[in-house]
């Protein structure tokens, strides 16, 4: 479905005529819905970390570098992110207070594990990483929107654009949004929003097994053993 054919859709229930066109209409009601559809389209991208909008990234030591710019598509960090290496067993030390940042730097503090952090559109490590260790890790891209021609991007800039995520949801985002800037009750709509939203939420997540007879243990916990140990 093109975002014409969900503009096309929203037309029917906010009580606008339905368009042939929407980016190049110069039609004030219709200009104004391509904005609220870009901006859906936005704001859904960013509510959840979706698989499909989900990238890795690699970094490749030389020994040297410390500063590293973040990807071109580059969106922001999933809510919950690690740096892996190859060199260590265990995720870098993430760094999440800048001016604890700033503080070790200063100091020279000496790192027994890479620390990482993000600030000025580019990642940091300290110490640098050692020629061709490389360093990965999660982020989720901008380019929500996808061209006739196969091109990603981070708008609707075309009639012909199709949505990298649900369709159906960013049909009724468009609506609820519609309804609360012209000042109409848009309360239902935003319910059926959010139902909508949340149903695809749990269905990104994939399937939980169920496990019977292992021990329970809390998230994030690593099995130590077994595991090869250098006297």
């Amino acid at each position: 479905m093109t975002i014409l054919s969900v503009c096309q859709e929203v037309a029917k229930v906010v009580g606008l005529e339905e368009p042939d066109v929407v980016f190049s209409s110069t039609t004030r009601e219709i200009e104004e819905l391509r904005s609220v559809a870009n901006e859906m389209a936005r704001r859904i991208a960013d509510v959840y970390d979706w698989q499909a909008l989900c990238k890795i990234a690699t970094i490749t030591g030389d020994g040297a570098t410390e500063d590293w710019s973040l990807p071109s598509d580059y969106l922001r960090q999933m809510k919950k992110t690690h740096l892996w290496s190859s060199s260590l067993e265990t995720a870098l030390s993430h760094i999440k207070d800048l001016d604890r940042w700033l503080e070790l730097d200063v100091q020279s503090f000496d790192f027994i594990i890479n620390a990482w952090t993000i600030y000025g559109g580019e990642i940091h490590v300290k110490p640098a990483l050692a020629s061709a260790v490389t360093a990965k890790y999660f982020y989720v891209r901008n380019t929500v929107v996808t061209a006739n021609g196969g091109s990603l991007k981070t708008s609707f800039t075309a009639d012909d654009d199709t949505y990298g995520l649900s369709e159906d949801l960013l049909k009724l985002g468009i609506i609820w949004r519609w309804k609360e800037y012209k000042g109409q009750d848009y309360a239902e709509a935003m319910q059926d929003y959010e139902e909508l939203k949340e149903r695809l939420i749990i269905a990104d997540k994939g399937s939980k097994g169920i496990r019977v007879g292992r021990p329970r243990l809390p998230s994030d916990v690593k099995i130590a053993y077994p595991v090869s140990i250098t006297a």
